[in-house]
């Protein structure tokens, strides 16, 4: 589904609110408890600097066009989350754009939301291949505000593994290390054959 594709927004009497293309179900979201994730210790600017650059993404086929981390996108974020030396997680340096920010100037929500997803997968295959997951759930938080033009730090990290199923928590940090957003996230593997 390209982004331009008008969408109709359904909200319950329950605070949900469910996405529809036609009949089809896009998404679905209503208020849960913060994702119950262990923070692992934050990286430095110069770790996310260095990580960025073994980001692993092809800038061809769906990682080029992704609006977080592809290549072939004027508009991209440009989080390439890649390995940090000797830790099980992935990191990118990542300053919003001011077009991100309402008037007075923190990051929108849905950005916020956007940049805690999209790492979680390079976090789930740092070696191999990258096989086509998609994500089925995400929790997250925003616990301070994102000031767009600053430069912040975006880790994510493998959970653990369930046949199929993968989990993955992120975080978005400022660049002195805080802690300002976090999610955990379930991504579905697809069947092979």
């Amino acid at each position: 589904m390209r982004l331009d594709t008008p969408l109709d927004v359904v909200r319950g009497n329950d605070g949900s609110v469910r996405v529809l293309d036609g009949e089809a179900l896009v998404v679905e979201a209503r208020s849960a408890p913060g994702p119950d994730v262990e923070l692992p210790a934050p990286v430095s600017r110069h770790e996310a600097r260095l990580a960025a650059g073994r980001y692993r993404g092809p800038s061809d086929g769906l990682f080029g066009q992704c609006f977080v981390c592809g290549r072939a996108r004027q508009d991209a974020f440009g989080v390439f989350a890649g390995a940090v030396e000797g830790r099980q997680l992935v990191a990118s340096p990542w300053t919003p754009p001011s077009w991100t920010a309402d008037s007075a100037g923190a990051v929108l929500p849905e950005f916020v939301w956007a940049v805690l997803d999209c790492p979680t997968y390079f976090a789930l295959y740092m070696n191999g291949e990258l096989p086509v997951s998609v994500l089925a759930q995400l929790t997250a938080r925003i616990d301070a505000p994102l000031i767009a033009g600053e430069e912040h730090l975006v880790i994510a990290w493998p959970i653990g593994t369930d046949g199929r199923k993968r989990h993955a928590g992120s975080a978005v940090l400022s660049s002195e290390g805080e802690f300002l957003a976090v999610a955990r996230a379930l991504l579905i593997e697809a069947r092979q054959g």
